[in-house]
């Protein structure tokens, strides 16, 4: 395996923990009512390539499924970083 490789699943497994963990957080927050985590700092870990923990996490803790446009940003963020694996996976098969 290249050093670039196990660095970026490194990235994308941390990522993926963080993302789980904020949202876990956020809805533990949510229902303490608690002062709660900003969605732009939820998108952005899924942005930073933690949506497959985030939408895992979304769906096992039940939270935020009916809160838009945020869970369309998130299906979006999650389509554009499959696309990116799948081309990125296409060109290293070459």
């Amino acid at each position: 395996m290249m050093w670039w490789m196990a660095y970026a699943l490194t990235w994308l497994a941390l990522m993926n923990l963080m993302a789980f963990g904020a949202f876990a957080d956020d809805k533990r927050r949510a229902v303490r009512g608690a002062r709660r985590i900003p969605e732009q700092t939820l998108l952005s870990l899924a942005a930073m390539g933690g949506s497959l923990g985030a939408l895992i996490a979304q769906q096992l803790l039940r939270h935020k499924t009916r809160k838009q446009p945020f869970r369309t940003n998130l299906i979006l963020i999650a389509a554009g970083q499959a696309a990116a694996a799948a081309a990125l996976l296409w060109a290293l098969a070459d």
